[in-house]
């Protein structure tokens, strides 16, 4: 009975904190990821950052939007199913519940020059969230300390803003160097 009564209880906490995230985040993705960070992260510590890390590479490399594949598997990595279920819920809610709202009374805001003001100071917040998510996650990989590492982070870098390659192929390359170093790492190691 207690292990049921746990698992309702990390269920329900992870529902409330998926749910607080999502209404009160403004900003995409990347920004809603960054609180999940700090939230299962650093205040719960429900799941270390190189597999936080893990997570959102997996997120961002899977099609949909990425708030909602990092809440499936964080939920899933927590709670499996229903943990799953719980987390996407709690995510998908309050931005139906706001468009929803929004949606009413969209020709007012649309005209309102507050609101146009408004969404401008947000831009400006959403680009400092975004610098601190690409330092404390660039500060992670790094701290690997491994040579490919610094590889794949200067290689992925100049295909985009150099070379304008699309960030698909980025990601596949990036995927298949992880295939073969963890191949590598296996044949070495002696396993299969």
């Amino acid at each position: 009975m207690e292990g049921a009564l746990g698992r309702r209880a990390t269920l329900g906490r992870l529902f409330v904190s998926m749910l607080k995230i999502s209404a009160f985040t403004f900003g995409g993705g990347f920004v809603i990821v960054t609180f999940m960070r700090k939230k299962y992260v650093d205040e719960l510590h429900w799941i270390d950052e190189e597999e936080m890390l893990d997570l959102i590479a997996l997120a961002q490399s899977c099609p949909g939007a990425m708030a909602i594949n990092t809440a499936i598997l964080l939920g899933w990595r927590m709670a499996g199913f229903w943990g799953m279920l719980v987390s996407v819920l709690g995510t998908v809610i309050p931005p139906v519940a706001i468009i929803t709202a929004i949606s009413f009374v969209y020709d007012a805001f649309a005209a309102n020059p507050w609101v146009a003001l408004a969404l401008k100071g947000m831009q400006a917040g959403v680009a400092a969230v975004f610098l601190d998510v690409v330092c404390s996650m660039g500060t992670t990989l790094v701290k690997g300390k491994s040579r490919l590492n610094y590889v794949i982070l200067g290689a992925a870098f100049v295909a985009s803003f150099v070379f304008d390659v699309n960030v698909i192929f980025i990601i596949l390359g990036a995927a298949l160097v992880g295939i073969c170093r963890t191949l590598w790492q296996k044949r070495k190691g002696g396993a299969v």
